[in-house]
């Protein structure tokens, strides 16, 4: 049994439920953590972390029966299995939770929500991370992958532990502010000064004969980072949308590697925790001596695996662990985390019933089907990008992996529509197979449905 399992059983069964505390006391003490650490890092009382432990472990020898405390807890769970009984317990749990609060998948995943799927070690690494002085963390996957989702966890964790947090999100900048990289850094810090609840104060540390780099650097080395005592989680979020200003990502991305090296120098830089997440890579062409990428944790965010999909598919209140109705859905979209995601909200808010599955793969590639609107969205970037359209119109119709120029390949696996092996391409899922032979096939013929209007890829619509 897992410890997610004990912990989904115990809500499932208990009138009211489990409460934060009590869960945060399950999960650490199954991680081997003393009461004074898990006081500490949950920011209670170790006296009250105590007492309801105490009561948790009366709780669970009731449950199961026998004496189970926090020295045997793991050791005593661990080799039990979920009997019929405690699955169909949990089953309704699921399908009544999810009645009351199904979200449709169109925003990050909340934190209080139920619907989270966790792919470790990717959450520990990047809290570990984040807990290390001078910490550098890039976060690289296509849309819809789950970046927003892991940053809010990533974000409040770090509140958890008392640190100030900032979130930029470049795409909510206006176009005036790419005009110059002077604009764009000066932006950036008032933003920054904004966040931090501090008065933006950019004329008394900005120097036009030291330039716009090393102003920028002084403003957050002798002002903010001195002005706030505790460490700062600076996430750099959609950081994609300065890939498409060549001269300032030149300039500012080196920047950031910059107060990287900083921090193994100056003490002061050490509060400062970058973290940098994107879609696509950038690939106008960095020394790797200037580039950030090449520093400190890289995450690139997998698919979901069988069992992610299984344990997601449960929390809908579907029970799939013994059908083939996972084989079936993975066979058209993969382990991709919103394709899946759309399925089981639609199969759900469909009254749940499991046959509805085959209905929906049969449409899923047509114009009818529930995919439709995310994948014009594609149809929107590749038909400002011929050569990109013809490149991938290849991949699709090939029988075999097709070899493509780096760059192309390399485009087109960033945007999630193939998958690389070595230098051979395959499209990443069945769905994007049937739906774009349709759509990009012949290329000479390809174009968009009038409702898209003539929207330019930099629309940045996928």
């Amino acid at each position: 049994m897992t410890i997610d399992e004990v912990v989904l059983l115990l809500k499932a069964s208990q009138i009211n439920g489990l409460t934060t505390l009590q869960e945060i006391i399950l999960r650490s003490s199954w991680e081997g953590k003393t009461y004074t650490s898990i006081a500490f890092e949950a920011h209670y009382g170790e006296e009250r972390v105590r007492k309801v432990a105490a009561h948790l472990w009366q709780l669970l020898s009731d449950f199961w029966r026998e004496p189970i405390h926090k020295s045997n807890f793991r050791e005593m769970l661990l080799p039990h299995r979920l009997s019929k009984t405690h699955q169909q317990l949990i089953k309704e749990f699921n399908r009544a939770a999810t009645a009351i609060s199904l979200e449709f998948p169109n925003s990050p995943v909340s934190l209080n929500s139920r619907l989270y799927i966790p792919r470790p070690p990717v959450e520990e690494l990047v809290y570990a991370e984040i807990a290390t002085p001078g910490s550098f963390i890039c976060i690289q996957a296509p849309k819809k992958m789950g970046k927003s989702s892991l940053i809010l966890r990533v974000i409040s964790r770090a509140n958890n532990h008392g640190f100030r947090t900032v979130c930029l999100d470049f795409q909510q900048a206006e176009t005036a502010v790419f005009s110059s990289l002077d604009k764009f850094l000066r932006w950036f810090c008032a933003n920054v000064s904004r966040e931090l609840q501090l008065e933006p104060k950019l004329n008394d540390y900005w120097d036009e004969d030291m330039g716009s780099k090393v102003s920028c650097s002084m403003y957050f080395q002798n002002y903010l980072l001195c002005a706030v005592k505790s460490p700062v989680v600076l996430v750099l979020n959609e950081l994609d949308w300065v890939f498409e200003y060549p001269e300032i990502a030149g300039e500012f991305l080196p920047l950031m590697r910059s107060w990287y090296e900083q921090s193994q120098i100056l003490e002061v830089w050490q509060k400062l925790r970058l973290v940098l997440v994107y879609s696509q890579e950038i690939l106008a062409p960095l020394k790797l001596t200037k580039s950030p990428f090449n520093l400190g944790l890289l995450i690139k965010l997998p698919s979901f695996t069988k069992e992610q999909v299984e344990d997601l598919a449960q929390r809908h209140g579907l029970d799939w662990a013994d059908s083939q109705n996972t084989d079936s859905l993975m066979a058209m979209v993969g382990g991709h985390p919103y394709l899946v995601r759309l399925a089981l909200y639609h199969l759900v808010s469909r009254g749940g019933l499991e046959g509805n599955l085959q209905e929906l793969l049969q449409q899923a590639a047509t114009t009818e089907g529930i995919y439709h609107e995310y994948l014009r969205q594609y149809v929107l970037v590749l038909q400002g990008e011929p050569e990109l359209a013809t490149a991938f119109s290849e991949v699709i119709t090939a029988i075999n992996d097709v070899k493509l120029a780096p760059i192309t390949a390399y485009k087109l696996h960033s945007m999630g529509l193939v998958n690389l092996s070595g230098d051979r391409c395959s499209p990443a899922c069945e769905l994007y197979r049937l739906y774009f032979r349709g759509q990009l096939n012949p290329v000479k013929n390809f174009t968009i449905p009038n409702e898209l209007g003539s929207l330019h890829c930099t629309d940045r619509a996928v």
